[in-house]
């Protein structure tokens, strides 16, 4: 019997082991899996992205210089000169060129920023009440399991259009403007290919609204780059950021039901201090690049020469100098947020964001119209890229509240999406980098231009003696968002530091030049 269960026994016991193993590596795969693709995805985006820029903080400069170089005068570079650019051009196409933040200083520049001041001047109770508006026509009868940052979209792009033409926002509008930024974010996050077709409705359907406009826009534009100014910045940007910040907000609410409950009950002081926490631990950008336009003395010894690409890291910033500081705890803005390692609109004299008054004061009247009809429940992982949209699962104030079920659900449906989305963020982030650095629609842009004008080969420097300030955060924002600087040079204005990356399109397919809408041009 022995002779005989033995040679049975073994070929049995190997497809069993193979079998349970097999099913083990499955099992372990959210575990491990999508870290090791993130690490992959960074190397390949190196390599493609090749050696270019000096990380701040970093070798050359730490933590403690950080604000220095930011606000240093010749720190004031956006696209020229940086092979970084034609990948921010490529995500936010079309007419990066026109794009507030990744505009040159000059004239254009300070044009523009001026009528985005003038946009965005409104007085607090008049932005209070929109934002209330819009917060109540978005939530009327939504309940159950969302997705954060697609619930947030469609209101916000709303709240943007009725800022810009004082009018209600049709519906056709608010899905253009929704269509719109959803394909920029979700490219930017590489969970999904660009398309120029969603991009293009917009810009056409902006064209002849342009003297509807609330302000007038600024002069020397032709039709084509006021429309792209206004859908990159208020369109684009300001949906996407917004957006993505509220999403970040409810988020980790939702996972901190203690602070959900005394945010809900608390004045505006706690409030503003949970927004600076969540801002602090999930900054809404990531790196923030300047191209130097002079030497920049660190000390006797070391220079930065003109023309290097400076990479200001968010996210380490505000780790530094914090215990343990991966924790959710607003009773870090106890103490003034001056004090702290803490720029989530930027600094003062580096085109910090220009809705650095606005974003804070509607983004809590939105919150509180959320948790006053809500709880909020979530047991998904909690990132600043936000990759998943963030599912959370919203109960109606009064209804019976049993999210156990719910929750393990959430919890195992996120691990297994995020297996699948950092293979598709790999596969679709490594050909857009590619793709964005084969197309060079930032450096074909500025050789066109020099070759038009040879003037335009100069770095031009912006003027005026820039304070070594912070924008405020949230709970220093005035009462009136009428409240900003006089200069352009000093304006809020930081729209797209860099999310996670922007866009652009073709040179050689420009209005301008062949008298077809260059959003024409679809990557396959």
């Amino acid at each position: 019997m022995l002779t005989v269960a033995v040679p049975i026994a073994v070929p049995i016991a190997v497809p069993i082991a193979v079998a349970l193993a097999v099913v083990a590596v499955l099992v372990s795969l959210p575990y491990w899996l999508p870290r090791r693709v993130v690490a992959l995805r960074e190397r390949v985006f190196a390599r493609i992205n090749g050696d270019e820029g000096i990380p701040v903080p970093g070798g050359l400069a730490g933590v403690d210089r950080f604000r220095e170089l930011y606000s240093h005068p010749a720190a004031n570079g956006r696209s020229r000169g940086a092979a970084l650019s034609d990948l921010f051009w490529y995500w936010l196409s079309p007419g990066p060129e026109m794009h507030q933040e990744h505009l040159e200083p000059g004239e254009r520049y300070d044009a523009v920023a001026r009528t985005t001041r003038s946009l965005l001047a409104v007085p607090k109770a008049e932005a209070e009440e929109l934002a209330r508006r819009c917060a109540a026509r978005r939530l009327e009868g939504v309940r159950g399991m969302v997705r954060l940052r697609d619930l947030m979209m469609p209101l916000w792009a709303e709240f943007a259009y009725e800022l810009v033409f004082a009018e209600p926002c049709p519906r056709e509008a608010r899905d253009l403007i929704a269509a719109n930024a959803d394909d920029v974010v979700t490219s930017l996050k590489c969970t999904g290919l660009r398309h120029m077709d969603r991009r293009d409705r917009l810009t056409r359907y902006l064209l002849p609204r342009l003297d509807k406009v609330r302000v007038p826009l600024p002069d020397g534009l032709t039709p084509l780059e006021q429309a792209y100014y206004l859908q990159g910045a208020f369109f684009n940007t300001a949906v996407v950021q917004l957006s993505e910040g509220m999403a970040h907000l409810l988020l980790v609410l939702a996972r901190h039901p203690e602070e959900q409950e005394r945010a809900r009950t608390s004045d505006d002081r706690h409030f503003d201090r949970v927004i600076n926490e969540t801002l602090r631990l999930y900054p809404l950008f990531g790196i923030a690049h300047r191209i130097t336009s002079g030497d920049i003395a660190l000390d006797e010894h070391t220079t930065i020469p003109a023309g290097s690409v400076l990479c200001f890291n968010y996210p380490e910033f505000h780790r530094a100098g914090f215990a343990d500081p991966d924790r959710f705890d607003p009773g870090r803005f106890d103490r003034p947020a001056k004090e702290l390692n803490h720029i989530p609109f930027g600094v003062a004299a580096n085109r910090p964001c220009p809705a650095w008054r606005l974003a804070p004061i509607v983004m809590r009247v939105v919150a509180r119209e959320v948790l006053d009809r809500y709880v909020l429940d979530s047991s998904v992982s909690h990132t600043r890229s936000l990759p998943s949209r963030g599912p959370c699962l919203l109960t109606p104030r009064g209804a019976p509240h049993r999210p156990r079920l719910a929750l393990a659900y959430m919890r195992v449906r996120d691990r297994w999406e995020d297996v699948w989305r950092s293979l598709v963020q790999l596969v679709l982030g490594t050909y857009m980098v590619w793709d964005a650095h084969r197309l060079r629609l930032c450096e074909r842009h500025f050789a066109e231009a020099a070759a038009r004008d040879p003037a335009e080969e100069r770095h031009p420097a912006e003027e005026g003696d820039p304070a070594e300030t912070e924008a405020p955060t949230a709970a220093e924002a005035p009462d009136r968002t009428t409240d900003a600087p006089d200069r352009a040079t000093d304006a809020p204005d930081r729209t797209t530091d860099a999310p996670d990356a922007s866009d652009a399109f073709d040179a050689e397919n420009r209005y301008a030049h062949h008298g077809r809408h260059p959003g024409s041009r679809r990557t396959r």
